[in-house]
């Protein structure tokens, strides 16, 4: 079945670049073992996410909740982008763009303008009225984006809601100073970023780490708004496990306030100002 040899094939190279770039063995044979599953089963796996949905592929032999929802992405998208990102190939103005109702036009705006840089960031956007600003997204079309992008994430949590699975501050910030420290040794390995790299130089530094049962990912930020503002070795993009699927933040040396000069969480200020103990009389994102 062509699309269970699809599947296998990703996750096949998923296992091969976490392997090659350092990540922990046992999280590298766990996307082995999916493949290996999925090209032994005996029907579509598309029929299991179709018929009994995501609950259907973690119940799947050596399928746990993060390669279930791997699996469910590539079968409703033909991509994976956490794929995208081991490869160098991550890029937010086609992530954004592969979502209906947004042209080129909109996504290179709500990325350089607006700085969004994932479907987690685009839902925020949808929900808190930032999408309304943009020229050509009405009312009608934000709510198919919304409706879109709560199929697409699997959400299961109503709107607005506070995340349950968010990691703490303190691990977010731990996870920040490995990988700037040792990308700074020169202990990690480089991968060659497609976008704003003509020459495919290998430079930006990888990190695959673990903290309890979460697994990290963290690169400098390789975002057109990060070359800009040239904080290219300042901005660290961290993606982790999540309950309904891959989160992801971003932690910056902030600009501003009581926390200038200290690495904060973007977004998550007020909790970074009671981690270090300051008064923050308002929040400022140092971006």
């Amino acid at each position: 079945m062509e699309i269970n040899a699809q599947v296998g094939r990703r996750l096949e190279e998923v296992a091969e670049l976490l392997e090659e770039q350092g990540a922990n063995v046992f999280r590298v044979q766990a996307y082995r073992r999916g493949a290996e599953t999925v090209r032994r089963l005996a029907r579509p796996v598309s029929e299991i996410l179709e018929q009994e949905g995501v609950e259907g592929l973690q119940r799947l032999p050596g399928v746990g909740d993060h390669l279930a929802i791997a699996i469910r992405d590539i079968v409703r998208t033909g991509r994976l982008p956490m794929l995208d990102r081991l490869r160098g190939q991550s890029d937010p103005v086609e992530l954004l763009q592969s979502v209906p109702g947004i042209g080129p036009v909109q996504s290179a705006r709500l990325h350089e303008e607006f700085g969004i840089d994932s479907l987690e960031d685009l839902e925020a956007a949808a929900h808190d009225g930032r999408l309304a600003d943009v020229a050509g997204l009405g009312r009608k079309r934000v709510a198919g984006i919304i409706d879109s992008l709560a199929t697409r994430l699997g959400r299961v949590r109503p709107p607005g809601s506070h995340p349950t699975d968010e990691a703490p501050i303190e691990e977010l910030l731990d996870v920040d100073r490995e990988y700037r420290e040792r990308a700074g040794a020169g202990e990690l390995h480089k991968i060659a970023p497609r976008r704003f790299n003509p020459g495919r130089e290998a430079w930006l530094p990888i990190l695959h780490t673990p903290r309890g049962e979460r697994h990290y990912t963290a690169l400098f930020s390789n975002t057109a708004r990060a070359h800009k503002l040239g904080k290219t070795l300042d901005w660290v993009i961290l993606y982790y496990d999540g309950g309904a699927g891959e989160r992801q933040c971003t932690v910056i040396t902030s600009q501003f306030g009581a926390l200038k000069g200290r690495r904060i969480v973007r977004g998550r200020e007020q909790d970074c100002a009671e981690y270090y103990g300051v008064t923050q009389p308002r929040l400022a994102c140092g971006a």
